[in-house]
C-alpha cells in the first residue's frame, strides 16, 4: 500500500460497554443488552450504549433509558437493561491498551495515544525501520485484541489523526451493516465510495482519495464540527466539507475568529496532526453529578445535594493529590434547561469544608424559580 512516510491509526472497540458486559455473562450473548444509569428503566437515566441486537429497534447511545424500554416493547421485545460499571469498564480498556502496545510496527512497538475507554490513535515509533503496509498493521492489532480479551474492533487509517478518525466510522458502519444484513436489518449500511474489501473491520481515507469519501459530506461529517458551527458556517454558504475547504480563509476568519477559521480550513482539507502521544492522560480536574429519580423543589434539600456532591468528589481530588483552583456547579432544570456556573478559588485548596461552601454558594447565581433535575459539582486541580 502506497501513501504517506507516516500513518496514524485509530482503534475503536465495537459496542464497548455492551461487549464488556455479555462478556461477564455469556448468557446474554445475541440479546438485546442496554446499558446505563442503575439498569432500571423506570427510573431517569441514559443510555450508555446498547448492543447490535437492540439498536436494530433504534436504541442508541443517550437516550432515556424509559424511551429505549417503550422501543423495545412496541417492538415486542424483551431487552436486558444492566448498571453502568465503571470501574469494570476501566479494567477492561487497560487490557485492550496493553494489549495494542505490544503489537511491533516497523520492528518496535507502536506508540498508543489513548482517547478514552474505547478509543485510541496508534502510530510507529520514531526511528523505526521499514513500515509494514498499515492494513496489516491494523488487521494484526484487532487480531490480537480479539484473541487476548474477546472484545473486538475497528481500525481506520489515514495521513493524520483527523482522516483515521473519520475512517473508522466507515469501518464500523461497514461491521454494523454486515450484521444487521444478516439479522435482516437495513440499519448502518453506509460505507464511503472506495468499497474497500481488505479487512471488513479496517478502512482507510488518505489526502489522495479525500475529496472522493469526504468532499460531499456535510461539514457536520468533521471531526470537531458541531451543529452550532455547521449553522454559522452554512450562513456563509458553506454547506458541504468541499465548499469549506474551498471557503475564502479571510471571510472565515472575520465570522469565526483568527484561529477557529483558519482551522476550520484546514479540517475541510482533511489536514491535521499526525503526532502520536503516548504520554498518560492525565486529568485537569474531577467531578461528579447526580440526575434525581424526583425533581428537588426545596432548595434546602438542594443545597444540601450540592455539599454532598462535593464531598464526594473532594476524595477524588483528594487520591488525586493535587488541591483545587476552581469550582464549577451544573444545575439542570426541568425539563432540560442546563446551566454551569463556576468561580476561581483566591488560593488552592483541599479543605472538604471550603470547597463545599463554595460550591453551595454558586447556586446563588442562577434563578432558584424552577424545580431542580440534575446537579453537578467538578473541581479543576493545579496541574501535575
Amino acid at each position: 500500500m502506497t501513501g504517506p512516510a507516516r500513518w496514524v491509526l485509530h482503534v475503536d472497540l465495537d459496542q464497548f460497554i455492551a461487549a464488556v458486559e455479555v462478556l461477564r455473562r455469556p448468557e446474554l450473548a445475541g440479546q438485546p443488552v442496554i446499558v446505563g444509569g442503575r439498569g432500571d428503566p423506570t427510573e431517569r437515566g441514559v443510555v450508555a450504549t446498547a448492543s447490535y441486537e437492540a439498536r436494530r429497534f433504534g436504541v442508541g447511545s443517550g437516550m432515556p433509558l424509559r424511551t429505549a424500554a417503550s422501543r423495545m416493547r412496541k417492538a415486542g421485545v424483551e431487552a436486558v437493561f444492566l448498571p453502568h460499571d465503571a470501574a469494570a469498564y476501566d479494567e477492561a480498556s487497560a487490557r485492550v491498551m496493553e494489549v495494542v502496545r505490544r503489537v511491533e510496527w516497523g520492528g518496535a512497538p507502536v506508540l498508543v495515544e489513548v482517547l478514552g475507554w474505547d478509543e485510541a490513535f496508534v502510530g510507529a515509533a520514531p526511528g523505526h525501520g521499514d513500515l509494514d503496509d498499515p492494513v496489516a498493521v491494523a488487521e494484526r492489532i484487532r487480531a490480537a485484541v480479539l484473541e487476548s480479551t474477546d472484545l473486538r474492533s475497528a481500525v481506520g487509517i489515514g495521513a493524520n489523526k483527523l482522516q483515521a478518525k473519520l475512517a473508522t466510522g466507515f469501518a464500523k458502519r461497514r461491521v454494523e451493516g454486515a450484521l444487521a444484513r444478516e439479522a435482516g436489518s437495513g440499519i448502518g449500511e453506509e460505507s464511503g465510495p472506495g468499497g474497500q474489501e481488505r479487512g471488513l473491520g479496517t478502512y482507510t481515507i488518505s489526502d489522495e482519495t479525500w475529496y472522493d469519501e469526504m468532499g460531499t459530506r456535510p461539514t457536520t461529517a468533521l471531526w470537531g464540527i458541531g451543529k452550532k458551527i455547521a449553522a454559522r458556517l452554512a450562513a456563509l454558504g458553506v454547506e458541504t466539507v468541499e465548499d469549506l475547504a474551498r471557503a475564502d480563509p479571510e471571510q472565515l476568519a472575520a465570522h469565526l475568529g483568527p484561529t477557529t477559521g483558519p482551522w476550520l480550513r484546514r479540517l475541510g482539507r482533511g489536514v491535521a496532526s499526525d503526532e502520536v502521544d503516548p504520554t498518560p492522560y492525565v486529568p485537569r480536574g474531577h467531578g461528579r453529578e447526580e440526575t434525581f429519580q424526583e425533581d428537588l423543589t426545596d432548595w434546602a434539600d438542594v443545597e444540601r445535594e450540592v455539599d454532598r456532591i462535593a464531598r464526594r468528589v473532594v476524595l477524588d481530588i483528594a487520591e488525586a493529590g493535587r488541591p483545587a483552583v476552581r469550582v464549577e456547579l451544573k444545575i439542570r432544570f426541568r425539563p432540560f434547561f442546563t446551566f454551569t456556573r463556576s468561580h476561581k478559588l483566591k488560593e488552592p485548596s483541599a479543605d472538604p469544608d471550603l470547597l463545599a461552601r463554595e460550591a453551595v454558594a454558586l447556586l446563588d447565581r442562577v434563578e432558584k424559580d424552577r424545580a431542580v433535575r440534575l446537579l453537578g459539582v467538578r473541581f479543576e486541580m493545579t496541574p501535575p
